[in-house]
């Protein structure tokens, strides 16, 4: 469907990738991986036709239809939700406004011919059951039917997005390019996200650093690293371990040519001023000469060194919430929350979007007040919070956007030199002068790896996580998995990443609507008991469509 013929792509003197020849082909979902910088949403843009390559060539059938997902919602912002959806779907839509301003003009003059040109266009591109396919979609991604009739400024920004994809489905493109699809969507958004695509025929290509949903959805990984770009079958976790085999043997295979260079080197070195041995030796030189050592190129990937300490243990209860109460208006998302946290925990609190789990995390921290109930923090204890809108807790925290990074973290250790302030924004991947950026130009993954500088620096003895995933690449988020492990203090964490639980929870604690259960021990074993995984989108998604059909037993 799409072939690749030596392409390359350079801003400047920097080369992203060169003669790189691929063909991707219908039925297949593939799943761009690389470093943040590599080049994944340059290739996809080049792919799309929004952006040209520096050589080499691309090939997509010319009547293939494009999917792309934008960005921008700015031009929809006074249309109807469902409108927008439609529209995504160019020729039909567009044969549905002709027809209906024919149909306006239909008293003064009906223009017969071209009514029935158009009329044919809509029936060919099933426009007549378009309407309900868009409803669907939205529903599917999260927007309920009473919002399909608002418009698109009614909704929130992460909620706009999903509109926008909605239009990109909708169109039923051949090929589909989505750039991180999986943002904003909560777990029963991304199952059906995941059910939709696996269903899909034509072509589709996806940026994600979601580790369980390319492990879901991909057939294909294509890696975008060592300035070239690579198809590797299968999954996520199928290409980790053949690009990890293809390294190993890589280096072995120059390893062992080394060896034996050596091994020449030394009976020349030996034997060289001996008469009998120059003949020998002088074959060995030419044996070194026509032997060839690869230079393996560095790997973009870039991996950040998060490391938490804290400054002193804690007392052996950390935290206890006794009947904590919280409502927005009418509607109450905590109700009577007991809760007691022992040093050393690592509890995952889980539960469906909208139950209370960051007010929670909130009210324990103090950043916001709960209507009922109280928390008592234990001795010697020191938390550290991290919000689930990482930059919007900076900007706050900063006090002005205009603030330097080194400023910023200078200001949470006063008495170490500018040095160590400079290393600790190394670890965390600002290097050189990065650190006299400020703080309102920092992306969302870039502002998260402030914080959690500042948490290495402020040394607490809990940390407090809300979403801590959000924005980070693959690499940062397998870093931060391995610098929570490392981690002697006590962690509480909300997440609807099932990796990232799988790998830290040693309690999990979920929220429901019936009140909160509380299972001591690793994941593994709350799946045990539970009986049920509230993190495994398809049983959300089961238990959700039971809720639905009962709420409409209970109507009639």
């Amino acid at each position: 469907m799409i072939s690749l013929s030596n392409l390359s792509k350079s801003f400047g003197g920097r080369t992203l990738f060169a003669g790189a020849s691929l063909q991707f082909n219908r039925g297949e979902r593939y799943g761009i991986v690389g470093a943040n910088g590599s080049g994944k949403s340059t290739f996809l843009k080049i792919l799309a036709g929004q952006d040209s390559a520096t050589d080499g060539d691309v090939s997509v059938p010319k009547r293939a239809i494009v999917g792309v997902l934008e960005q921008d919602h700015f031009q929809y912002e006074d249309e109807r939700i469902l409108d927008v959806v439609m529209m995504g779907n160019e020729v039909v839509w567009a044969a549905m406004e002709e027809k209906e301003k024919i149909l306006a003009r239909a008293s003064d003059h009906f223009d017969g011919e071209r009514y029935s040109i158009v009329e044919d266009l809509i029936l060919q591109g099933d426009g007549y059951g378009l309407e309900a396919r868009a409803g669907e979609i939205l529903e599917g991604l999260g927007i309920t039917t009473v919002h399909h009739t608002q418009p698109l400024s009614t909704l929130s920004g992460g909620f706009k997005l999903r509109v926008l994809l909605a239009q990109v489905l909708a169109a039923e493109p051949d090929v589909l390019l989505l750039d991180e699809p999986t943002n904003h969507l909560d777990i029963l958004s991304i199952r059906w996200l995941e059910e939709f695509l696996q269903g899909y025929k034509g072509v589709a290509l996806l940026i994600s650093h979601d580790h369980r949903f390319l492990d879901t959805v991909a057939t294909t990984i294509v890696d975008v690293d060592y300035g070239a770009i690579k198809a590797y079958p299968g999954n996520y976790a199928d290409f980790v371990a053949a690009k990890h085999e293809e390294r190993e043997r890589k280096e072995s295979e120059i390893a062992k040519r080394e060896a034996v260079i050596e091994v020449h080197k030394a009976f020349v070195e030996r034997f060289r001023a001996k008469a009998t041995k120059a003949r020998q030796a002088q074959s060995r030189l030419k044996a070194i000469d026509r032997i060839e050592i690869e230079k393996l190129p560095e790997s973009s990937r870039r991996y950040p060194r998060f490391r938490f300490q804290q400054r002193r243990q804690s007392g052996r209860q950390v935290v206890e919430l006794k009947g904590i109460s919280k409502s927005y208006g009418e509607k109450r998302v905590l109700e009577g929350v007991d809760l007691v946290i022992q040093r050393g925990d690592r509890v995952a609190i889980i539960g469906p979007n909208g139950i209370g789990k960051s007010t929670l995390l909130e009210v324990m921290v103090g950043e916001k007040k709960a209507d009922a109930g109280s928390v008592e923090w234990g001795y010697e204890t020191h938390p550290g919070y991290v919000a689930q809108d990482h930059k919007s807790q900076l900007v706050a925290e900063a006090g002005a956007e205009r603030q330097t990074l080194e400023d910023w973290l200078g200001g949470f250790c006063p008495g170490e030199p500018i040095g160590f302030v400079k290393g600790q924004l190394a670890a965390v991947l600002f290097s050189g002068d990065e650190g006299k950026k400020r703080i309102g130009a920092l992306s969302g993954g870039e502002a998260a790896r402030l914080l959690f500088a500042r948490q290495a620096v402020a040394k607490p003895n809990v940390l407090i996580l809300d979403e801590p995933t959000n924005h980070l690449d693959l690499e940062a988020i397998e870093a931060l998995v391995a610098a929570v492990r490392e981690f002697d203090g006590t962690v509480v964490f909300v997440s609807h990443d099932r990796w990232f639980v799988n790998e830290l929870a040693t309690r999990v604690v979920e929220i429901t609507p019936e009140g909160v259960q509380d299972y001591p021990g690793s994941y593994d074993e709350y799946l045990a008991r539970a009986g049920e995984d509230h993190l495994d989108a398809q049983e959300v998604l089961r238990r959700a469509r039971e809720s639905k059909r009962a709420a409409r037993q209970d109507a009639k």
